[in-house]
Order: structure tokens, then C-alpha cells, then sequence
């Protein structure tokens, strides 16, 4: 039997290469003559370049601004397969929330910007890319993509060094920039900022959004994606960028349409399998292609907070939680990557029998 593995991260426990490697080491134990194809997923957020580059391209590095101000290296991903040289970044590898050095409070909140990431998209212009693709997922910004552009060298510069350039601004996030669905609003909490924060952010991106208006030429403060990545998306889309789903630039990339035509079953997986892993995101989208290719899924994932009767609706073979073999949620994130080996191993010897 041929096995694909395409399981996105598990939160902040465990990364898709991880997860995947985790996946495939139990299922071998089981089950030693199956094939294991390996396809790691991202939708765009922290991981995003690790899975594009365990297929393909060359990582390179770039010592940047981190989102407080402190030097970071983060990687990036150079790939030229015939359509002209192409740039992966992942915000995250800049301005990420793992970047904070500790928990994000309403004053990170305040102070934390993109400019990394515009001096990763000048590493890669400088390195002759005709094409960025913008990973977006996973910051620790509200700053609407002000430092990406300042670092740039403004607005205007900004967008003459871009003219010819091909800009993807990858995310599965359709969320607006402003207002009660916005960028501040619905990321801004888990971003560390308080009511107050709340407020003062809200009214800076406000401002902020006249300025990429005019750099537009449009108001894209409600075009789908704008707020992702704490507005970041919408400084792209000024920019003349495209937002995709990150998800699908992964699957396109990848070729993962013909990785699961070839398979007999489809593993995979994420942090928390619950109602919003139904709505687009890896998980979902790779059981869609699964399943019009008549081919079934397996799902692992940290917690699973769906029913029995969900899961089969979702047209999912079966869905099996870390949490269960380990015992508590505690030893299910400090010790995942045993943990998901086992869950592997013990779903891999019972398959024979489930079919």
C-alpha cells in the first residue's frame, strides 16, 4: 500500500517536517512493507518555507530586523523551475510571535513591525527574483505592513522596485482589514493587546489604510486577506499583489494533486481538528482531493473536538487523537513527536483489520 503523509503543523508542537517524519516513523513499525510518501503541507503560516523546501529550491538566509528591533536570520527559498525565479518567504521567519523572545503583551503588541520582511523581499530582489510569494501566518504584528514598506524605502519606492514583479500574498485568511472582522479585532488578542491597545491599533491602521488607498489606487481595507498577517496582506495588496490561498500554493508547488492520485490512503493532520479545520484549511482541502480521487483519509491530529457523525460527513475515514495515547494534553504537547509515533503505530496495526 502506498501511503502519503501530508499532515500540516501541529501548533507550536510540532512542525509539518516533523509531523510528517513523527507519522512515518510509527507507520513503519507497523506496517514495514507499505511505500511512505512524505508530502509535508502549510497554509502559509510558520512553516512555510521548510515545506516548499523539502521538495524543492535552495534555502538561503538573510540576517533582518526581527519584530522588536533585535537581528534575526531568517531563511527564505530560491527556486527557479522555468517560469523565472521565484522567492518563498515566510513572515513568520521575521516578524513570527516565537520571534518575541516571551509572551506577547499589549506592549509588543504596540511595537512590533514588519521590517524584516522588507528586507527579505530585498534579499531576494537583490538575488534577481521575478516573482515573490509571501507566506502569511503566525506574526506578531498589527503594523499593516508599514515596516515591510518603509524598509522598502516607502510607499513610492516601494512600488517601483515591485513594478515588475510578480507578488503573492499567500494566506488562507479572507479576513478585511478593518473593523469588527479585521486584522486588529480578531488577531489583535492573541497578538497580547489589551481593550486599550485594541483602540490605539485600530485607529493607526485606519490612518495607515488611507495612505496604502492612495498607494493602491483603490480602498483595499475590505478585499479578502487584507488583514492577514496583522495587515500585512493589505501592504501586498497595495502593492499590486494577488492574495491565493496558502494551501494552494503549496498544493500547486508540490504537485500535490498527482501525489495523491498515486496513493491508497491519505494521512493527514494538524494541532486541533474541530469545525474550522472544515472551512479551507489544509486538512480540509486535502480530504476534498482525496476524496474526488476516491482515495481515503486518515486524520491525526493533537485534539480531535469533532463527533463521530462530523467526521464521517466530512467524508473522512477516521480521525485519532495524540491526546488519547498520551494521556493527557499536558504529555500531548511536551513530549508530541513520541506521542504521534505511537498514535501512528497503533492506528497502523489495526488498519488491515478496519478495511
Amino acid at each position: 500500500m502506498r501511503v502519503l503523509i501530508a499532515p500540516d503543523s501541529f501548533g507550536d508542537t510540532l512542525s509539518a517536517v516533523d509531523a510528517t517524519a513523527a507519522i512515518a516513523r510509527g507507520w513503519a513499525r507497523a506496517r514495514p512493507d507499505d511505500v511512505l510518501a512524505p508530502a509535508p503541507q502549510s497554509d502559509g503560516g510558520p512553516g512555510f518555507v521548510d515545506v516548499l523546501a523539502a521538495r524543492f529550491g535552495e534555502v538561503r538566509s538573510a540576517d533582518v530586523v526581527g519584530p522588536l528591533g533585535a537581528g534575526v536570520t531568517a531563511s527564505w527559498l530560491y527556486a527557479d523551475r522555468g517560469a523565472g525565479p521565484t522567492g518563498y518567504i515566510e513572515c513568520a521567519q521575521a516578524c513570527g510571535l516565537h520571534q518575541l523572545g516571551g509572551r506577547p503583551t499589549p506592549r509588543t503588541s504596540m511595537s512590533a513591525d514588519t521590517t524584516g520582511v522588507g528586507q527579505l523581499i530585498a534579499a531576494a530582489l537583490d538575488d534577481g527574483v521575478t516573482t515573490i510569494v509571501v507566506g502569511l501566518g503566525g506574526s506578531a504584528t498589527s503594523d499593516g505592513g508599514r515596516g515591510m514598506i518603509d524598509a522598502l524605502g516607502g510607499p513610492d519606492a516601494a512600488a517601483r522596485r515591485l513594478a515588475d514583479v510578480t507578488i503573492i500574498a499567500a494566506s488562507d485568511v479572507e479576513n478585511p482589514l478593518l473593523g469588527p472582522l479585521g486584522a486588529v479585532a480578531v488577531f489583535g488578542p492573541q497578538k497580547g493587546a489589551d481593550p486599550d491597545a485594541l483602540g490605539r491599533l485600530e485607529e493607526r491602521m485606519t490612518q495607515w489604510s488611507r495612505v496604502l488607498g492612495r498607494l493602491a489606487g483603490r480602498d483595499i481595507s475590505a478585499e479578502p486577506g487584507a488583514g492577514a498577517a496583522g495587515g500585512l496582506g493589505a501592504a501586498l495588496l497595495a502593492l499590486g499583489g494577488k492574495r491565493v490561498s496558502g494551501a494552494t500554493v503549496v498544493a500547486e508547488a508540490t504537485d500535490r494533486d498527482a501525489d495523491i492520485a498515486a496513493a491508497d490512503l491519505v494521512i493527514t493532520g494538524e494541532g486541533k481538528f474541530d469545525s474550522q479545520t472544515l472551512r479551507g484549511k489544509v486538512v480540509s482541502a486535502l480530504n476534498g482531493a482525496a476524496q474526488a480521487a476516491g482515495i481515503p483519509t486518515v486524520v491525526f491530529a493533537g485534539q480531535v473536538a469533532l463527533s463521530d457523525e462530523e467526521i464521517a460527513a466530512a467524508g473522512i475515514r477516521s480521525a485519532h487523537a495524540i491526546v488519547d495515547v498520551a494521556g493527557s494534553v499536558e504529555v500531548a504537547m511536551t513530549d508530541a513527536d513520541n506521542q504521534l509515533t505511537r498514535l501512528a503505530e497503533q492506528v497502523a496495526s489495526q488498519w488491515a483489520s478496519t478495511q
